[in-house]
């Protein structure tokens, strides 16, 4: 068996799934708070120094999932594990943001994409030299020429 604790919870003007960024690259504009609940705030201390942190998050609102699924940018069903869907056998998400500003137990962060009052797994840092692959391969998404600047989510990861 395998147990998380939330450590916190985020704080995003995107009240509901539907019209959410389905990435961070289209959610640029979107500014919130990720809570770190005061327990876990010592945590936090030397995180000023970096300009993103990797936001990994319960996808609460998830239910159920599928093995061949629609992704967002694409209409042909994919393997579930070659797509970002929400509706996953561990609904766990991730997300890079950039930091605005650390307020005591408070993050300020730009490029959310995330549902407001998401539950908060946990924060690591992002290392360009560890973290980034300029060039990688990206499967049927490089073969479509898609990019997530402009698409927002809709009702396809909803319950029914």
């Amino acid at each position: 068996m395998i147990t998380f604790n939330e450590i916190g919870i985020i704080h995003s003007p995107h009240k509901e799934r539907r019209g959410a960024p389905i990435q961070p690259a289209g959610a640029d504009k979107f500014q919130g708070e990720v809570e770190v609940y005061p327990e876990f705030q010592e945590g936090l201390t030397d995180l000023k120094g970096f300009e993103r942190i990797i936001l990994i998050y319960h996808f609460h609102l998830s239910e159920g999932f599928d093995l061949m699924t629609k992704p967002f940018l694409d209409n042909q069903k994919r393997g579930l594990f070659s797509t970002r869907a929400p509706k996953r056998p561990n609904p766990i998400g991730l997300s890079i943001v950039r930091l605005l500003g650390v307020e005591k137990n408070i993050l300020l962060v730009q490029g959310v994409d995330i549902v407001d009052k998401t539950p908060l797994i946990d924060i690591k840092p992002y290392v360009p030299q560890f973290d980034a692959f300029p060039g990688s391969k990206a499967g049927w998404i490089d073969a479509a020429r898609l990019t997530a600047q402009s698409v927002r989510a809709d009702d396809r990861f909803t319950r029914e």
